[in-house]
């Protein structure tokens, strides 16, 4: 009997259709117009960046739209040094999980503008928009975040929202 066979190389090819419901379709539009929508709990009064349509811990509809920020703070961050073919940005360059002002989850994008060893938690960043004329309803409407000259999150400030 010869080698077990412990895998094999294939190619494969995945196609999906994704349909967004109520709230992440005017959080889309808001991103063409060059807003950030989110949704407020009536219940706990938590304001979710992107809207789900409904607060997971009190189990309500949130319908109360809030228009956030475009800037906030970095909470959580990784470093990405394996390149792929639909990503924009060449590695190194750094993802972060965003605390946008006004928002209370925050909201993961792509960081740029400063040399990877000053990126940080508490770093205060804005989002640099895509000229208007090329935004669209998707995440790509904000082409990245920069950092701003503001002082740097207190750690108590954001450490609930890791």
């Amino acid at each position: 009997m010869s080698e077990r066979v412990k895998g094999i190389r294939t190619p494969i090819r995945l196609e999906f259709e994704h349909r967004t419901g109520d709230a992440a379709t005017r959080f889309l539009y808001g991103m063409a117009d060059g807003k950030i929508l989110g949704q407020r709990c009536v219940e706990c009064g938590r304001v979710y960046v992107p809207p789900r349509g409904s607060c997971p811990r009190c189990a309500v509809v949130t319908d109360a739209e809030v228009e956030v920020s475009d800037k906030g703070t970095v909470t959580t961050f990784c470093i990405v040094r394996v390149p792929a073919e639909n990503l924009s940005f060449d590695p190194p360059f750094v993802c972060a999980h965003i605390l946008l002002d006004g928002a209370d989850i925050p909201m993961f994008h792509v960081l740029d503008g400063c040399p990877l060893d000053d990126v940080r938690m508490g770093m205060r960043v804005q989002a640099e928009w895509v000229p208007e004329s090329e935004r669209a309803a998707s995440f790509h409407s904000i082409r990245a975040f920069r950092p701003i000259d503001e002082p740097d999150a207190l750690f108590d400030s954001f450490k609930d929202h890791l």
